[in-house]
Parts: structure tokens; C-alpha cells; sequence
């Protein structure tokens, strides 16, 4: 049984396509770059998070760590506004330290607030109590 010409319109038997034609290869290619453009996007916006999230908990550490210091030494300090360096380890940080009078004059709040020293963004804010030792 062998080819008979009378079958195929053309005179010719079909041609099989083998491979993939160009504009399928660009497609698969273009879809293939979306798709790894995406992925590097949130790879980077997850590096970033995890770095702000160690960023924060260095700050909470930072305002805990003056608050401890604060009822070890017994300090009662005085009413007003008043900055200073807070570093935790090689992290630069500072601290922004506001205390108020309370209605009852055994006790001070202690407002804590701990910035990024290169643009002043707030990581950190702890409120805790200073007591009057007698």
C-alpha cells in the first residue's frame, strides 16, 4: 500500500511539523522572563523585610534595654525631651526619651522612641515608668 495521489489535494502528503516555530519560542521565552523578573521582585522585597523586621527588633531591644536601665539604677529622671545614642552592637541607632509628670509625684512616664539616625524613621516606641525611691 503506498502513496496514492488522488489523496492529498496538493499532490503531496502532509508535512509533520518537528520543533517549534519562532514566534512559539519567543512567546515561551517572553513568558519565562515575566515570570523570573517576578520572582527576583519578591526575593528582594522578602531580603528587604527580613532586614527591616532585624532592624525593629534591635530598636524594641534598644528602648527595653533604657527602660531596665532606668529601674535597676533606680534613676528618676527629670521631666523634658532629651536624645541620645542607643546603638545595639554595630547597629547605629538613637533614642528620643520623653519623660512627663504624672498626677501622683512618686512617678514619671517614660515615653521611648528609637529612630534610624540617617532619615529619623521611628522603628520602636515602649512607654514604661520611672519610681521614686525613697
Amino acid at each position: 500500500m503506498g502513496w496514492a495521489p488522488s489523496r492529498f489535494a496538493s499532490g503531496r502528503p502532509p508535512r509533520t511539523q518537528i520543533g517549534f516555530t519562532l514566534v512559539e519560542v519567543l512567546v515561551a521565552l517572553t513568558i519565562a522572563a515575566i515570570a523570573l523578573v517576578a520572582a527576583m521582585r519578591a526575593g528582594a522585597s522578602l531580603a528587604v523585610g527580613a532586614e527591616q523586621a532585624k532592624l525593629r527588633t534591635y530598636a524594641q531591644w534598644s528602648a527595653e534595654n533604657r527602660l531596665a536601665l532606668i529601674r535597676i539604677t533606680g534613676e528618676f529622671p527629670p521631666p523634658g525631651l532629651r536624645r541620645f545614642e542607643c546603638p545595639q552592637g554595630a547597629i547605629a541607632l538613637r533614642c528620643v526619651e520623653n519623660v512627663f509628670n504624672t498626677p501622683n509625684a512618686n512617678f514619671r512616664r517614660v515615653e521611648l522612641a528609637v529612630e534610624d539616625p540617617d532619615d529619623g524613621h521611628r522603628l520602636a516606641r515602649l512607654t514604661g515608668f520611672a519610681v521614686r525611691q525613697r
